[in-house]
């Protein structure tokens, strides 16, 4: 199961630079035993990827393709940076596509007077599935790292689980006596930042958040988008189970491995004391809420009496403001008439 979207802090003092120069290396996934085994994307590179969508193929069919910029270190690919590459493709022939691999080569020129240690660690595609070029990229972009990795980046704001998906070209042989093809095999990804990320994103959500919604009222949103999530996992496990029965998909030994551990996690409920004491639990939860329910409509009601009371009073001494007026006039009038019959 993916993990809800989650910024995870991580000490970048360990990470060293192990990536190739831009030299044609072969791109063999079982090459040395510094396999890749997973992909940390930083929230610049979200940001990047969603305004180069905005920007280049916002409300239309096409994806967006960019270059990932980082380091590789034991297996783990850090994401730090990215930039965009002009590229187009056929919607109707896939096999019709270009790739600016010039500006590409120019771009990363430029990068790396800024950032000397950032490299080639492979490249990004709005998906929001693999498409049949991704691979021809690939193979492009071996020109410039060893094994570089394809990140898709969904960035449709109704998603509700992590937005990265990450893989790695592996050969595969179907059978004995055939050619060896190269296919996309998935690799673990999260999102990862440093502590002035953390910060900078924080102040980013603080103007993105409405002040109007309660705590509590974004606590149950954040917990209703989480289930979302899980029943979108769960239906997907569901779906591979059948077809797997049916006949229409291969039996995976480790995905079945997978769902074992899972199940295996559940807890058992048919536990008279686990049922009492998951019981109490609700039950105190649902006290405290009740309570705080109470206590902010007596607290509201307070202040709409409190209001309409200072209201009022300051409405009376203006009417008795105005009337003083009056009174003296009437005063003025009776001296004069007074005057006169004198």
């Amino acid at each position: 199961l993916i993990p809800a979207p989650s910024i995870v802090r991580y000490n970048p003092s360990s990470m060293s630079e192990e990536t190739s120069t831009a030299t044609p290396a072969p791109q063999s996934a079982a090459a040395g035993p510094m396999s890749l085994s997973s992909v940390v994307v930083h929230p610049l590179v979200l940001l990047s990827v969603v305004d180069h969508y905005n920007r280049v193929a916002r409300d239309t069919r096409k994806r967006v393709v960019g270059v990932l910029l980082g380091s590789t270190h034991r297996g783990v690919v850090d994401v730090t940076n990215s930039f965009a590459v002009p590229f187009e493709e056929d919607l109707k022939n896939p096999s019709v596509w270009f790739l600016d691999h010039n500006y590409l080569e120019n771009m990363f020129n430029m990068f790396r007077k800024v950032a000397a240690k950032e490299r080639i660690v492979g490249f990004y595609s709005s998906g929001p599935k693999i498409k049949a070029n991704d691979l021809k990229i690939n193979e492009l972009l071996g020109r410039f790292c060893k094994e570089p990795v394809f990140v898709i980046i969904d960035v449709r704001p109704n998603q509700e689980e992590l937005p990265t998906t990450a893989y790695k070209a592996v050969e595969e042989v179907e059978q004995e006596g055939k050619e060896i093809k190269k296919t996309f095999k998935h690799l673990p990804s999260t999102v990862g930042a440093l502590e002035a990320e953390e910060v900078g994103v924080e102040h980013l959500l603080r103007d993105i958040n409405d002040p109007t919604v309660s705590t509590v009222a974004s606590r149950i949103k954040s917990k209703i988008d989480g289930l979302s999530a899980l029943k979108e996992k769960l239906t997907e496990m569901k779906a591979y189970l059948e077809a797997v029965l049916a006949g229409t998909l291969p039996v995976n030994q480790q995905i079945m491995y997978n769902l074992q551990s899972i199940f295996n996690l559940l807890p058992n409920l048919n536990v008279s004391s686990l049922v009492s004491a998951m019981m109490v639990k609700t039950n105190d939860m649902h006290v405290v809420i009740y309570l705080s329910s109470l206590i902010r409509s007596v607290v509201a009601l307070h202040d709409l009496v409190q209001n309409r009371v200072e209201y009022n009073k300051e409405e009376g001494e203006g009417e008795e403001k105005k009337e003083e007026p009056k009174k003296e006039e009437k005063v003025m009038v009776k001296r004069k008439k007074e005057e006169e019959k004198k």
